[in-house]
This record gives structure tokens, sequence and C-alpha cells, in this order.
């Protein structure tokens, strides 16, 4: 395939799982005439954006999603990607891919890399050491190639779900329920700072991986997902390593950086308007698209430039999605054309860089 154009987006499945299987503490789950609204309302979503790259999360069974992708009449168009114990029974990171731009196997990561250590005796004499344990992703992390072009290297594609803010249900513990009269009144917050702690670790996790990937090479690299934290947020932060965004025509670009499809759509748009969740009346961003600097318009190694982002959430204000049968988040899409900057352009950025 030789693109001329790629497109790239993200879509919470919002527990989609055949009728009658349970889903967390919900024995029944879905009644049969909630999934056929749920299965209509995917495969509606599905036809209307039709990315090259679709990367799911909150998928339980692989049956389901194909239930979907068949009624869009798609089903030609797409490889699927699921692993094979997505069979109700938990929660996995999936995708769809343009069928030729695929190359290689996918493979679900679930540990965390070997050498990854959080832990610290303090930056001062004042501060405590630490240490978090934790050894793999709550949701394991698809990772997959594809080959938009043939006169560049295959894309780096990686689909996560990070931990959500909800706090952890910190009742179920045993110092919990051995000291009650202590801990229930401050179960929300414990609970809240353990799933922070978790998310946070997740996120450095993913960083180590993309950094060993990105570090002194031009692999280009996307990353998709539901990182259930904002913009701004230090998870985003970590995943980013919050690249300086220029303007004009500075060029510039960072080897292990990661650029937000919402930061350059802000910068081509006068108004913002970008959420993808609701949660007590509150908007906020927590589908990401982020991609390296060969996505970067300003970057002096870019291959493709930003041609626009859709997110469809018109849905989101309406409370019904189980009876609806919409999702809970926005579907976030984001469109690339083929722009490699000019040799000699470049060649005057590194000198000048």
């Amino acid at each position: 395939m030789n693109l001329k154009r790629l497109s790239i987006g993200t879509f919470n499945l919002y527990n989609l799982n055949e009728p009658g299987l349970p889903i967390y503490t919900d024995a029944d789950g879905w009644s049969d005439e909630q999934y056929e609204r749920k299965i209509d309302w995917t495969q509606r979503a599905l036809r209307q954006l039709r990315p090259d790259v679709f990367g799911f999360q909150e998928l339980w069974h692989a049956a389901s999603v194909t239930r979907a992708l068949e009624a869009s009449g798609l089903t030609d168009d797409y490889d699927l990607l699921a692993p094979e114990n997505a069979n109700g029974t938990r929660i996995v990171c999936a995708a769809i891919v343009r069928k030729g731009l695929l190359t290689g196997e996918a493979e679900w990561i679930e540990a965390f890399p070997e050498k990854l250590v959080l832990r610290s005796t303090g930056d001062d004499p004042q501060t405590p050491a630490i240490g978090v344990n934790i050894g793999s992703f709550s949701r394991p992390v698809l990772h997959f190639h594809i080959s938009p072009r043939e006169d560049h290297e295959p894309v780096h594609v990686y689909v996560c779900h990070l931990k959500s803010k909800a706090p952890t249900k910190v009742f179920r513990e045993d110092w919990f329920n051995a000291d009650q009269e202590t801990y229930k009144k401050h179960q929300i917050n414990l609970g809240a700072a353990i799933s922070t702690i978790r998310r946070t670790a997740e996120a450095a996790a993913l960083r180590f991986m993309l950094t060993e990937r990105m570090k002194g090479t031009r692999t280009p690299v996307i990353v998709l997902g539901d990182i259930n934290d904002g913009q701004q947020s230090n998870t985003a932060n970590i995943l980013t390593e919050q690249p300086r965004y220029l303007v004009g025509d500075s060029m510039g670009g960072g080897d292990v950086s990661l650029y937000t499809a919402q930061t350059l759509q802000e910068y081509r748009s006068t108004r913002d308007v970008y959420y993808t969740h609701i949660h007590q009346d509150m908007m906020e961003s927590l589908d990401h698209i982020l991609v390296s600097e060969e996505f970067y318009d300003n970057s002096r190694r870019r291959l493709w430039m930003f041609d626009g982002m859709t997110v469809n959430n018109d849905h989101l204000h309406f409370d019904d999605h189980k009876e609806s049968g919409t999702n809970d988040h926005g579907v976030v899409c984001a469109t690339f054309k083929h722009r490699p900057i000019k040799t000699e352009a470049r060649e005057i950025a590194e000198d000048v860089g």
C-alpha cells in the first residue's frame, strides 16, 4: 500500500459482551433487546467513520464485535484483532485494521517491562522512601504493526486502556473488614488513591516500552485508547513526555515525544469542543490519540501531516446508554495526510537544531 491519507480512531465499546453473560457484578448482563440496540449503534458508528485503524477498549467477547462488523457490511474491508481468550469472561483491547495494512502478528502485553522500577529512597532527607509493587496492566496492551507506505518503515500501534478513576473497592479487603470503624469513612479517598497509583504505574510501564522502542530510532508510533485521564493530567504527561508544540515555520520534534491529536486540533480550531466523557455534569477528555514526531507538522522528521480530528460525542448527553445502545465515551478519529518534509528543509532544520 501507498496511502495518501491515514485515518486512526479509538472507540470504547462500553462493555460489549454477548447477551446474558455477566458483566462485573451484573450477573444478567445485556438482555437480548439491549444487546441488539447496542450492536446496531456500534455498527452505525463503524460504518459512519470507517478509519483505517480503529482501536477498541472494553470488549468482552470477540463474537460481539464480529457481529457488529458484519452488521455494518464492512467485514471484507477489515482484519479483526482480538485475543483468543476474548470469550466474555474478561475485558480486552482489540482493533480492526483495513485489509492490506497489517504486517506481522499482533500481541497483547500483560506484564510490565522486567527492568521497570518504581522505587525511591527520596529526593532529600525530608522525603520518605516509596515503592510501588505492580507487575502488570489491568487491561493488556494490544501492540501491532501497520504499513501504510512501502517507502517508510512500519508504524507501531499500541491500544491501551488504563485503570479508571473510579475508587478501588477497598471494602472487599481483609484489612478494611478487620477495622471497619476506622476505614469505612475513608474508603472513597483510599480507593481513589489506589486507582491513581495503579493508573500512574501503568502509564509509566507503557512509556518505558515506548521509549525503548523510540529512543534513537526513526520508528513511527501511534498510541490509541482510554487513558482515563485528561489532556493535561500527569497520566498524559508521562505518556507524551510533554513535548513543546511549535508555531509558524519553527521546526523541531522530540525523539521519544508523543503529540496529542487534541492539541494538534486546538492549534487549528478557534473553539475547543473536545470531550469524550461526562461524569456528574463534568465534561472531560479521557480518550486520546497520541502520535510520534513522524506525524507532527513541525517535526524535522515529519512523514505525515495532521489533517483534522472528529469527536462523536452528542450521545454522551443522554444517561440511558444501557437502554439506547450508545456507549459512555466519545468516539475519536484523526486523519493524517502523507506529506514528508522535503529533504532540503530537513537538512537545514537539522543544521540549525
